[in-house]
């Protein structure tokens, strides 16, 4: 039995939300609902009216890409040597002689394996997930895995860095999570987050159609710039840094699903196996790359900590 949580007022401050686009689940086909996306005006947050409060496997399918681990086309390696050097370059300012790390939806433990490789201090690894496969995969790894929701989760260790890699655009009270990683965090550890900005070229162009950037029904609260914010601020978190970052999954799942709907509609196989998503993926991550300097892109980078 799957169960809903329907509400029309903005998740984030309460404001009564506008509809900003019905959609479908165009990437995995795990149903044939339309969902509403409203908009809030006031801090122009975008929330899914209706969340799937229960059995959230009915809509993370197995073959789910954080669960079976990623492809080793050139699109992944790219993105690879981009992220490595991102992260590098933020590990190296921790003053900290080993490190401990906790990755919330990690999956099968591609990033953890890639930041092990980048800082050699790292000699604690954990992942928080919900798939039994991906727990397997980890562990054999060498990653400690916790086979529960981040809202379940407890922990005595605490952590010097914790990673939100596009995870609290999946939970319903991302203000909570923020606030419950910062108490499993070492003073003057960081918290680091990935997540979409709806604040972008993407998302107007694509709002009648399908946004990639909602990974409906994934997910369930989109952030601005100034809704992060000030969801930052009702917490004892210190917001030490923002950035865009490219998004080229978003462009590619949304120009696919323009031209190419009634194909999808028919396919069995998620759209980041779709022959046209690594091409279009390396187009538009040079096009975001090349125009992050004077326009936001649709995803941010935020880097909190519990220290001045």
């Amino acid at each position: 039995m799957i169960l809903f949580q329907s509400n029309s007022l903005c998740p984030l401050c309460s404001t009564p939300g506008r509809l900003w686009c019905k959609a479908q689940d165009w990437e995995y086909r795990t149903g044939t609902d339309t969902y509403d996306y409203l908009e809030c005006p006031q801090c122009k947050t975008i929330f899914l009216r209706e969340l799937i409060k229960d059995s959230l496997l009915s809509i993370y399918p197995p073959n789910y890409y954080s669960f079976s681990g990623k492809s080793g086309s050139l699109v992944f390696k790219l993105k690879d040597l981009w992220d490595k050097r991102f992260f590098k370059s933020l590990l190296r300012q921790l003053p900290f002689t080993s490190l401990a790390v906790l990755d919330v939806g990690g999956g099968t433990g591609e990033v953890l394996d890639m930041l092990k490789t980048a800082d050699k201090r790292i000699n604690y690894t954990e992942i928080i997930d919900i798939d039994s496969t991906a727990k397997n995969h980890a562990e054999r790894k060498g990653h400690i895995y916790s086979h529960t929701t981040v809202e379940n989760y407890t922990s005595r260790r605490q952590f010097h860095v914790i990673l939100l890699l596009n995870i609290i655009e999946h939970v319903a009270n991302p203000g909570e999570i923020i606030q419950k990683c910062g108490t499993m965090l070492e003073r003057g550890g960081i918290i680091i987050i990935k997540t979409p900005n709806v604040d972008s070229l993407d998302a107007r162009i694509f709002q009648k159609h399908y946004w990639g950037g909602l990974h409906c029904p994934r997910h369930w609260i989109l952030f601005s710039e100034r809704s992060l914010r000030n969801m930052v601020r009702s917490t004892n978190l210190h917001l030490r840094k923002l950035t865009y970052t490219q998004a080229a999954p978003f462009w590619a799942w949304s120009v696919i699903n323009l031209c190419r709907k009634k194909d999808i509609r028919q396919r069995k196989k998620p759209l980041i196996e779709h022959p046209m998503f690594g091409i279009l993926s390396v187009l538009f991550a040079g096009f975001d790359i090349l125009r992050s300097a004077v326009s936001k892109t649709s995803q941010m980078f935020i880097l909190l900590s519990n220290s001045e």
